[in-house]
């Protein structure tokens, strides 16, 4: 549909950028951290590691100020699980709490709404080794006691609430990559799908706490959600686009939002043998919890086939992003009719449009973008800044969406590109960068972490100060 008249975005628009603890934090080990699953695992001599990141905890005052002086109003970030209890489930950390009070407390001195992801990708290495999110018993009780000190400390001056950051990724390249769990192992399906269904149960148990012990406060899941076409215009593809729709999109939202299993995707675990191990009243545990509106975050589409190819799966080419065949589902392709990033990524800023339709369609509550971004290699130019002009380009074509959709009667919240600062990949290190900050460190080279705003930082707040005027 062609848009002839453009609504303005609400005055209480959220405009924001985000970040991950273990990605931007570093102090791993500091003022009685624990460590986890992402200070232990295995990371090639060629990447950074996270021990130092982005240095995030030294210089969040410095930060800050400069996401004020971009005109921010919103900050995605993670709290770090070990950091608020070093063990996962033991005794908590009183520095690891005073330091969330002053990074919330800088924040809304300067203006900017705090968005907090309770888990995103970082657990707690001792009840990895006690079975992780694979040990329903164990995880769902620490997950749930975890949020309740933030719930207790911070609820009052934080809003908005993530429960956990793309469950999606975690279950679908579990099999596939060992970046995420911090072992030197791959799940096999059963006990992706049972860590899936745990993951349920106990954001669904945390979603219930904070609804009757802070009504004020908003709380969401954060999935990582595509657009997925069909190559062709064959039934077939059509169908095989609506499988990978479901395994990727629905599978998920339909539990968290809607309190039950989507019937195409209950019907593959069947027949594969892949159901996970459902308890009485867990049915009734995923009724009760309602999320207050879905927060996503978007790179790019997918595209598939049919056909299953003759496969030959490679490690290093998969990531949270590119799609890998389902025998009897899909079979992923590539879509000639995209740019891709230097990374591989393709760039479908229309595809960010249909997302954001498909999911509003389906579950009629506000939409949160988390994270949107683009990740290049990038170095200081000689007038220590970075002619980031790609990224500009890849944020105007993709807002530019997005106002579409706010026309179209969509509601938005907020919009939080990835990122704020340059950070560590997840598993790309620190070459990969996303920010519109940059910092100055190699993979290997610490140097003094200073600050340089890239072209792109003046770019979105002259952007956000007209939307404003």
């Amino acid at each position: 549909m062609e848009i002839k008249k453009f609504k303005k975005f609400d005055d209480n628009f959220l405009w924001g950028a985000s970040i991950s603890a273990f990605q931007a934090e570093g102090a791993s080990t500091k003022d009685g951290k624990g460590l986890s699953i992402q200070d232990v695992k295995k990371i090639s001599e060629k990447y950074s590691d996270f021990s130092v990141a982005a240095d995030f905890y030294n210089n969040y005052k410095e930060d800050i100020a400069l996401l004020k002086e971009m005109g921010l109003s919103s900050f995605r970030f993670s709290i770090s699980w070990t950091r608020i209890i070093p063990d996962g489930d033991g005794e908590i950390n009183k520095k690891g709490i005073t330091f969330y009070h002053n990074l919330i407390d800088e924040l809304k001195k300067n203006g900017i709404e705090p968005i907090v992801t309770i888990y995103h990708f970082d657990l707690p290495y001792l009840l990895q080794q006690k079975g992780g999110w694979s040990n329903r018993d164990m995880i769902v009780k620490a997950f749930l006691k975890y949020s309740k000190v933030l719930f207790n400390e911070y609820a009052k001056k934080v809003k908005y609430w993530l429960t956990i950051n793309e469950q999606n990724v975690m279950i679908m390249i579990g099999s596939k990559m060992k970046f995420l769990n911090g072992e030197d192992k791959k799940f096999n399906e059963k006990e992706l799908y049972n860590q899936s269904h745990n993951m349920f149960i106990a954001q669904a148990l945390v979603m219930e706490e904070l609804h009757n012990n802070f009504p004020d406060c908003l709380i969401a899941p954060a999935l990582n959600i595509v657009s997925i076409y069909p190559n062709s215009n064959k039934p077939q593809d059509y169908l095989a686009a609506m499988n990978a729709s479901v395994m990727r999109n629905w599978y998920y939202l339909d539990a968290i939002v809607r309190g039950e299993y989507n019937p195409i995707m209950y019907k593959y675990l069947e027949d594969n043998n892949f159901l996970p191990d459902f308890r009485k009243g867990d049915y009734e545990i995923l009724k009760k919890a309602k999320p207050d509106f879905i927060a996503f975050n978007y790179y790019t589409s997918a595209t598939v086939k049919s056909e299953v190819n003759n496969f030959v799966e490679v490690e290093e080419l998969i990531d949270q992003q590119r799609l890998f065949d389902v025998p009897g589902m899909f079979s992923y392709c590539e879509n000639p009719n995209l740019e891709k990033t230097e990374y591989g990524w393709d760039i479908d800023s229309t595809g960010f449009r249909i997302t954001m339709r498909e999911m509003y369609e389906r579950y009629r509550l506000p939409l949160m973008i988390t994270e949107n971004g683009l990740g290049y290699s990038e170095e200081l130019n000689e007038n220590n800044t970075v002619d980031d002009s790609y990224r500009i380009e890849y944020y105007e074509k993709h807002l530019n969406e997005l106002r579409k959709c706010i026309s179209e009667g969509i509601k938005v919240i907020s919009y939080n590109a990835w990122t704020a600062i340059d950070i560590v990949s997840s598993h790309q290190g620190f070459s990969k960068r996303y920010g519109f900050i940059y910092v100055d460190r190699t993979e290997k080279d610490l140097k003094q972490m200073k600050r340089y705003p890239k072209k792109s930082f003046y770019w979105y707040k002259e952007y956000i100060k007209k939307l404003k005027d």
